[in-house]
């Protein structure tokens, strides 16, 4: 007991000698301040309800960056704001940098947000979008690295198209390593996107117009959820489109690279099954117009110089998309979206791909978030079963960004 009260004793009479040399150094490091500059005065706040006469106001020391010192007497007095900061208004006073932002390790200029004079497209002072009434009028060019939004966006039902997505379905067609019987549940999914990387135009909310270089690149994977969720086949994709729009009108050209791999699960289980080397590195011209401000209408075509595995050369894809072109709040809005799609090496044939559901579309972006149903009929959309068809019903979710 005497050991622990002799314990608390000897801390007390630490932290005592602690705050006695902090209140030391306080007072030392104000009284040099103070003799390295004497001409410039210390300048204490008003309290409130109380006019000061007006004094002329020195010019500042560079260097000097003290905060105002509040009198405790009139503590009570003073409003939150002098408490707790320093205002930039005082002469003399140089206001310290806030706090709780964490430290600043790249100390270069940024760039700010445009005034209301450079694009009436923002509120001033908030950056909100006031001209969504006319999606396509003509706005400021300018150079922009990596913008928010993008000139020529995914085709809503391509089956091969770069985004975040999943869909699980039924395909009532024989597996591919049988002529009998019905496929059943499987999981598709796709994990990729699509991103502007420098553009040369306009920086709207919606609909962008101008020069654009974008990126894009995904994984399409299927897994069978009746077979301990083997992983069946996967795409990759990656591609590097140059676009340009104006108006209701957008025109890519593209490169992209697609393989096809079969999924080791699949191979150990059926090691009699014939694994192709799907391969396409691709040319891809398309073009996409707005008759109206929800339905969008597409075209593309695509020669491929290197093939592999059984493809060949062109392949061609179109379709309709309408959907909600503005800002959808909580509540979102429905959508519908065909595809089809065309291979020479089909003897052109293909796929067609129906969508149907809810969207939801950002407020400050073309960020879009959508559920629903999908059919696709014809083609796989697995190149490693290429020659296979499917007759597929399922539910879906899809993002693009």
């Amino acid at each position: 007991m005497k050991r622990s009260r002799h314990l608390s004793l000897h801390a007390s009479r630490i932290a005592l000698a602690t705050l006695l040399l902090s209140a030391c150094a306080l007072v030392v490091g104000m009284a040099g301040a103070n003799a390295q500059s004497p001409e410039t005065p210390l300048r204490l706040p008003s309290p409130v309800g109380t006019t000061l006469p007006p004094e002329p106001s020195p010019q500042p020391t560079p260097g000097l960056g003290l905060p105002p010192l509040a009198d405790p007497g009139l503590s009570g007095a003073m409003p939150d704001s002098l408490s707790r900061s320093p205002s930039p208004g005082l002469p003399g006073i140089d206001p310290l940098p806030p706090v709780g932002n964490g430290p600043v390790v790249l100390d270069m200029p940024y760039e700010a947000l445009p005034s209301a004079s450079e694009d009436g497209y923002l509120t001033p002072g908030t950056a909100f979008p006031e001209g969504f009434d006319d999606l396509w009028a003509p706005r400021p060019w300018s150079w922009q690295i990596m913008p928010n939004n993008l000139i020529y966006t995914s085709y809503l039902a391509g089956p091969k198209e770069p985004r975040f997505g999943t869909v699980w379905y039924d395909d009532t067609t024989p597996p591919p390593y049988a002529t009998t019987g019905q496929e059943g549940w499987l999981w598709d999914s796709t994990l990729g996107g699509r991103a502007s990387i420098v553009r040369y135009g306009s920086d709207p909310v919606l609909h962008p117009q101008g020069f654009e270089v974008q990126i894009e690149g995904a994984a399409f994977v299927r897994l069978d959820p009746q077979d301990d969720r083997d992983l069946r086949s996967a795409d990759y994709r990656f591609g590097i489109p140059v676009v340009y729009g104006v108006g209701r009108w957008q025109t890519k050209l593209a490169y992209y690279h697609n393989s096809a791999h079969l999924g080791d699960e699949f191979m150990l289980k059926h090691p009699t099954f014939p694994r192709i080397n799907y391969v396409r590195d691709c040319i891809v011209w398309g073009n996409s117009y707005y008759l109206y401000d929800w339905m969008r209408i597409y075209g593309e075509a695509g020669w491929a110089f290197f093939t592999a595995g059984g493809a060949e050369p062109w392949e061609f894809q179109g379709g309709v998309e309408l959907i909600q072109a503005r800002p959808t709040g909580r509540q979102g809005s429905p959508f519908l979206a065909v595809n089809g799609f065309s291979r020479q090496e089909l003897d052109w044939g293909g796929n067609v791909c129906v969508q149907t559901g809810w969207a939801w579309r950002g407020q400050r972006s073309e960020k879009l978030y959508r559920i629903g149903f999908e059919y696709i009929y014809g083609s796989d959309p697995q190149y490693e079963f290429v020659h296979k068809n499917q007759n597929r019903a399922g539910i879906g979710m899809w993002y693009d960004y």
